[in-house]
């Protein structure tokens, strides 16, 4: 391999699905602030909202992700810039 050309910061991170809070360990140069330990190693966290082991296509179950709660969640942020 060539020096310098590659990331530093290239280095195992745990990415957890938060809908079934399955985990998996992979390498990434992605940055966070939160660690999360798993089998007595402290990784950096990246939170999924869907992964491999939720997606429908791949788990073959349809699944209904909330979409309406970050919808009112956006109306009533930015309600107030509403021109009347």
């Amino acid at each position: 391999m060539k020096k310098g050309i590659h990331p530093e910061n290239y280095r195992l991170v745990a990415f957890k699905d938060m809908s079934n809070e399955d985990v998996f360990i992979t390498k990434s140069t992605a940055e966070t602030r939160e660690t999360i330990e798993v089998d007595g190693v402290e990784y950096p966290l990246i939170k999924l909202e869907i992964s491999r082991s939720s997606h429908p296509y791949y788990t073959g179950k349809s699944k209904l992700v909330d979409t309406a709660g970050r919808i009112d969640k956006f109306k009533n942020k930015y309600a107030k810039f509403k021109k009347n």
